[in-house]
């Protein structure tokens, strides 16, 4: 829970940084009252409401981020209503499912996860791990497609009745992009060697698994170990 807080926190902040000054209620709301409302609460059903609040007040950041078209009222998934909320399902679905290969990589059981319930039909510690790294590849993936009007809404969506959905040529870009932002290097801070995104899930596994083995504390990906 506290790895997707900081990596929202640290997306925020690039926005922050380049005027987007309305973003600091969100950011001061993490850094002060989510913190503290994290160390309080003790039951796992208090922290999922948290963390459903930490969301929420991401998604409502968007109207200084985003153009008009991209505009959000509420996070709906099945099926999505809007543009963006079509960019979020389909980026998450790419997410869980890169996560689960992944962790078949690893001795790691994807049945038995530790933030979200376990169920039949799911791989639920694919779930876990792809959360602390939504903000990182799915949302910077979407900002940067965007803002940059890579995607547009006339030419790269189909509005059907009251849901909305990528075409083609349109998921075609999101995955080209989706793959590069994987694939993009940055220099890891603590271990001072260079990495990719995708070694960054990699390797949380791998802490997960010194954990678990060990005892070892596990250090979450951070956006603060490399941009």
């Amino acid at each position: 829970m506290k790895a997707i807080a900081v990596n929202i926190d640290e997306v925020l902040y690039h926005y922050y940084k380049h005027n987007n000054k309305e973003v600091k209620k969100t950011i001061d709301w993490i850094r002060n009252d989510f913190k503290k409302k994290l160390f309080e609460y003790g039951d796992i059903q208090s922290i999922l409401l948290l963390e459903g609040e930490l969301w929420q007040r991401f998604y409502s950041t968007f109207q200084f981020i985003l153009p008009i078209d991209f505009m959000i009222n509420k996070r709906v998934r099945r099926p999505p209503d809007n543009p963006i909320n079509a960019l979020i399902s389909f980026g998450n679905s790419l997410l869980y499912t890169k996560c689960i290969s992944v962790i078949y990589q690893t001795h790691l059981n994807q049945t038995i996860s530790y933030l979200h319930e376990p169920s039949e039909g799911r791989f639920s510690l694919s779930l876990d791990l792809s959360e602390m790294f939504k903000p990182v590849i799915v949302f910077k993936t979407i900002f940067d497609l965007v803002n940059n009007k890579k995607l547009r809404v006339k030419d790269h969506f189909e509005k059907k009745v009251n849901y909305c959905i990528l075409n083609e040529k349109g998921r075609q870009l999101f995955i080209q992009a989706f793959e590069e932002r994987l694939d993009k290097t940055f220099v890891n801070r603590k271990l001072n060697r260079k990495m990719t995104y995708k070694t960054a899930m990699k390797m949380d596994c791998y802490k997960l698994i010194k954990y678990l083995l060990e005892g070892k504390d596990f250090e979450f990906f951070s956006l603060k170990e490399g941009q």
